[in-house]
C-alpha cells in the first residue's frame, strides 16, 4: 500500500507567520497538490515542473477574485523555495467573461 503525499511535512520547512497564515499555505498547497494530481498523475511536488504550477495558476485560479489569486501566487513561491527551484511567476490573471 503506497502511503500518501504528506504536504504538511514537505511545507513545515518554509511555513513562517502566523499560525492562521501557515494553516492558509498549507490549505492552499493541498488544494494545488490535488488540482495537478488530477491533471497530470503526479501526487508527489517533488515530480512537478514549472509548467504544472503555471497551468495551475493561470487556469486554475484564474475565476477566484484577485487577493485569493494573489494568496496563491505567495504559496506556489513557498513551494518553489521548498523545491530549491529559481522559478518565477507572474501575478495571475482574471479570465474576462
Amino acid at each position: 500500500m503506497i502511503k500518501p503525499f504528506d504536504m504538511e511535512l514537505f511545507m513545515s520547512g518554509v511555513l513562517t507567520g502566523s499560525h492562521s497564515t501557515r494553516e492558509r499555505h498549507l490549505r492552499q498547497a493541498k488544494v494545488i497538490q490535488a488540482a495537478i494530481s488530477n491533471r497530470w498523475h503526479r501526487e508527489n511536488p517533488w515530480t512537478w515542473q514549472q509548467k504544472h504550477l503555471e497551468w495551475f495558476l493561470n487556469h486554475h485560479v484564474s475565476v477566484l477574485t484577485e487577493s485569493t489569486r494573489y494568496y496563491y501566487l505567495l504559496t506556489s513561491r513557498l513551494i518553489t523555495r521548498r523545491l530549491g527551484k529559481p522559478w518565477n511567476f507572474n501575478a495571475p490573471r482574471q479570465v474576462r467573461t
